[in-house]
């Protein structure tokens, strides 16, 4: 059943929702092979394919892929990785879809991938390549730091803690960087075992840990729209968390929120997360022997579904403290993030198309 239940969110993130009414359904553009692009998509009438290097263009600056395709698949070279943009457009009633890579192909990269596409209540869209969220980025070779240079981030926040960002700094240069101070040693609190990484007990304390964190990246995205980026050192967890609450503000449903949240289970490459490690040189850094342990596993780079036993995701303890405390996602962004409802107004109207 948890098997069952982790293939259907994952499916669910790959699909790009269309508005009520809309034709074109199910868009999505995935790598079928490293040098392959791959266009899908649903709807009873043909449709034109266009491409761009650019979101949110007008058709006349793109290129024509394809007219009146009735085949609901197209197919593209995708050996040059540079970012790419898709405009799928139904030939009788002009209903428009944009979809784009959701994971930037990096060479050493993990869970780099941008958040645009998902539908809030209405119809509208995120907009695409404006908020990406991540993994760290110490591993990161010098094409990918091009390729990232290349998607013109303002602005990058770094959610990891003072521990992790000394033994792996970003090989991000160039771009504003922010990072908030506080000890490995935070997150952990009184959670031990499989808790210790990523269960919901740790979850419980995101809403306050990275209250700090949370404040700095609305007031970037509210200083938008440009690209902005925000890492943990998996790009699951913390991120994970950034992320539903970023999505929610937008309107996205839970549903996709959880679905997106799911996607690091595929998306992730922990070998790339971290340097060696060495235990025995760092006794007291609670990040290094966090980190070392976890590569004692024998399937350490395989990443773990982030639910548990009863297919509950561990997100689930970051709602619930909120709900147990602010009582819903919208009082503690104004009550603790400092995000008004004309600021959540005034988000929607820059990331949502």
């Amino acid at each position: 059943m948890k098997t069952k239940l982790f293939l259907a969110l994952s499916l669910s993130a790959l699909l790009i929702h269309s508005a009520a009414g809309a034709k074109v359904l199910a868009a999505q553009a995935e790598r079928s092979a490293p040098d392959a692009l791959s266009l899908t998509w649903s709807s009873p009438d043909p449709v034109d394919v266009y491409e761009s290097d650019k979101a949110q263009v007008s058709l006349k600056d793109a290129h024509l892929l394809a007219r009146a395709s009735t085949d609901g698949h197209y197919s593209l070279d995708g050996q040059d990785r540079s970012r790419r943009y898709f405009v799928l457009v139904d030939t009788r009633d002009h209903d428009r879809v944009e979809v784009a890579e959701r994971l930037v192909p990096l060479e050493q990269g993990s869970n780099f991938r941008d958040i645009g596409g998902y539908v809030r209540a209405g119809g509208k869209r995120v907009r695409w390549g404006l908020i990406y969220r991540s993994g760290g980025q110490p591993m990161l070779t010098p094409a990918d730091v091009a390729q990232i240079k290349a998607l013109g981030i303002a602005r990058l926040v770094d959610l990891r803690s003072n521990e992790e960002r000394v033994i792996a700094p970003t090989r991000i240069t160039g771009v504003p960087y922010t990072a908030v101070g506080y000890s490995m040693a935070e997150i952990m609190g009184k959670a031990s075992g499989a808790q210790l990484r990523n269960g919901a007990d740790v979850y419980r304390n995101m809403p306050h840990l990275l209250a700090p964190q949370l404040r700095v990246i609305f007031q970037d995205l509210l200083s938008g729209p440009e690209p902005i980026a925000y890492n943990c050192s998996a790009g699951q967890d913390r991120t994970g968390f950034t992320t539903a609450i970023i999505l929610t503000a937008l309107g996205v449903s839970r549903d996709d929120i959880l679905a997106d949240y799911h996607l690091s289970t595929r998306y992730r490459r922990p070998e790339w997360e971290m340097p060696e490690l060495d235990a025995a040189a760092h006794p007291n850094d609670p990040a290094v022997q966090l980190f070392a342990q976890y590569r004692k596993a024998p399937n350490w780079k395989t990443p773990a579904p982030l639910m548990d036993a009863d297919g509950q995701p561990f997100l689930r303890g970051a709602f619930e403290e909120i709900e147990a405390n602010w009582g819903s996602v919208d009082a503690y962004l104004e009550k603790e993030i400092g995000v008004s409802h004309a600021d959540v107004v005034k988000l929607r109207g820059l990331y949502l198309e």
